[in-house]
């Protein structure tokens, strides 16, 4: 899997030249009506299918041939147990009061509502010299992401990228590291190019790795050396259960490195009520000496204007001591699933990774291509995975299982899987 790249000498949007007016020529071919209004080309750098629309389609083809097969899905990472009661119950109360004169509220703050920035402090990041001003509060970390071009695709739309090269799968300008079982699922930095920004993921999606202190240790010196900003997604923190930092910023001098990206998605079943949050620390600056953050809410107010009222109401639940101690049983469950799929595949004899410190279950078939494996395990057992190739180049030869299901459905895969091998 790779974890690492650099994409441009600015963190932030750059502003995009007019795109340039077609002559008349070609504006009305095949009967159909056209604007003058020529096509961003970095659009036909992206590659033709996207992955979950491709499983998808798979999908559908072997419902097709398959009618009156029970499909399993533990292939899109989503959620599928129910909110908490005391949760939900706040949204709806929400919602509700905004149809009286007392309870109408209209455009929050961009940054966020003050309480629940203060309360994702204290619950996420106590001891750890984070202010509530450095918390912008988001609908998830993966438009937070794209905020900071931190969005692969993004990064191809706006032309930063390079060529594809299709032999490797890799675009030319992206410099990207391995992490695999032989490196401990960490670059090596003494072989690393410097890189402007460096995307890195703990708990890791796909592989389940929850990066070391000393691993992480090692990422904030070889920022610290090479005057990089790195940007961590954390949305799966709440699934750590050793010793791994939940955050960034438990490793000393990261505060001057580092920005981290976080999200209720995962840990409080909101893939569907969106919310998340950012953390710009004062102390990280440009090479003029500017601050990051000052630029981060110039962007967050032009583009932005909230997250949703009754969204951060749910949030401010989930971290109230009732709501928190109701979300974290929930991960505990999808973490039992994981647990349920590690020992299955491990009975198999097949080389398993994850599913301690994240929800998702790293499968490696040796000497096979990962289109092949979905096809083949769809095929026998009727259940949707997702093939590692879709992760980057180095998720050839895996497969990623999630955990996030029901508990019955779990069991009947697991019942369906022991038979691969028959």
């Amino acid at each position: 899997m790779y974890k690492m790249f650099s994409i441009s000498t600015s963190l932030f949007l750059k502003p995009r030249a007019s795109l340039k007016v077609q002559g008349d020529q070609g504006i009305a071919s095949a009967g159909y009506y056209s604007t003058r209004v020529a096509r961003n080309p970095n659009l036909e750098k992206l590659q033709t299918n996207y992955l979950f629309p491709e499983i998808l389609d798979r999908e559908v083809k072997h419902m097709e041939k398959y009618p009156n097969a029970k499909v399993i899905s533990l292939g899109i990472g989503d959620t599928t147990q129910p909110l908490p009661q005391p949760v939900a119950l706040s949204m709806s109360n929400y919602a509700r009061a905004l149809s009286t004169h007392q309870g109408y509220t209209g455009y929050g703050l961009e940054q966020g509502n003050k309480e629940l920035r203060r309360e994702i402090v204290e619950t996420f990041y106590k001891d750890l010299s984070v202010e509530e001003t450095e918390v912008f509060v988001s609908d998830g970390a993966q438009c937070d992401l794209s905020r900071v071009q931190g969005y692969i695709d993004s990064s191809v739309i706006m032309g930063q990228s390079g060529e594809l090269r299709n032999e490797s799968g890799k675009y030319g300008n992206i410099k990207y590291m391995k992490c695999s079982p032989e490196n401990d699922f960490f670059p090596d930095l003494s072989k690393t190019e410097r890189t402007d920004v460096i995307f890195f993921c703990s708990p890791n999606n796909p592989s389940g790795h929850a990066a070391s202190r000393a691993q992480l240790q090692q990422l904030v010196e070889f920022a610290q050396l090479n005057g990089s900003i790195i940007v961590y997604d954390s949305a799966y923190a709440a699934y750590v259960s050793d010793s791994s930092p939940k955050s960034i910023y438990e490793i000393p001098g990261s505060r001057k490195v580092a920005i981290e990206i976080s999200s209720f998605s995962k840990m409080a079943g909101f893939t569907g009520v969106r919310l998340g949050w950012t953390v710009v620390p004062k102390e990280l600056l440009y090479s003029n000496g500017f601050p990051v953050i000052l630029d981060f809410n110039r962007v967050i107010c032009t583009t932005f204007n909230g997250a949703s009222n009754i969204a951060q109401a749910g949030g401010l639940a989930c971290l109230s001591l009732e709501g928190f101690k109701e979300i974290m049983s929930k991960v505990d469950y999808y973490k039992e699933n994981a647990k349920i799929l590690v020992d299955t595949f491990a009975s198999l004899g097949f080389r398993v990774y994850g599913g301690s410190n994240a929800p998702y279950v790293w499968v490696h078939f040796p000497h096979s291509r990962s289109w092949d494996v979905f096809n083949w395990i769809l095929e026998k057992t009727h259940i949707i995975t997702v093939p590692g190739i879709g992760f980057g180049p180095g998720g050839e030869g895996y497969i990623r299982i999630s955990g996030f299901g029901r508990r019955e459905s779990i069991l009947e895969a697991s019942k369906r899987l022991r038979t691969l091998l028959c």
